[in-house]
């Protein structure tokens, strides 16, 4: 509920003031919910619900809200993680990583994690003029994992 309380106080002045930029940061489990996370998916997808929701009441004023769709990411949370796993398994991290994804996601059209550099970039985008006309979208960095045209 974090990001409902957050964007509940901030988008009134933002609204006022004729501009501004909410950016959720959702996941690509949103659309294609992990059964061994349903949670997880469960939380990712209600962020896209709230996300366009917003979008839609503020719209005309000028604040843009979109969602951001990551896909498995080598975060430094994940990279210490997977190096935990590969050392138990008694293998290499990008083994463990290879593994995972052939296993896990098996669709990645990058064949690798993102990085959070990668991520990033597009919610940099998101924040920017530039995005003035972007709003009430799920924008995904996700690899190609989900199988979906749109």
């Amino acid at each position: 509920l974090s990001a409902v309380r957050l964007s509940r106080h901030y988008a009134q002045g933002m609204a006022q003031r004729k501009w501004g930029r909410v950016i959720f940061l959702s996941s690509e489990s949103a659309l294609q919910i992990p059964t061994e996370m349903i949670h997880y998916g469960m939380t990712k997808t209600a962020l896209l619900a709230v996300s366009r929701g917003l979008a839609e009441t503020l719209a005309g004023t000028g604040v843009t809200v979109n969602s951001v769709l990551p896909g498995p990411t080598r975060s430094e949370g994940v990279g210490d993680f997977f190096a935990k796993l590969a050392q138990e398994q008694g293998v290499s991290s990008e083994e463990l990583e290879a593994n995972f994804l052939a296993e896990h996601r098996p669709t990645s059209l990058i064949k690798r994690l993102a990085t959070v550099e990668e991520v990033a970039n597009m919610v940099v985008y998101l924040a920017s003029m530039q995005a003035s006309a972007t709003t009430g979208a799920a924008l995904r960095v996700d690899g190609g994992v989900l199988r979906s045209i749109a």
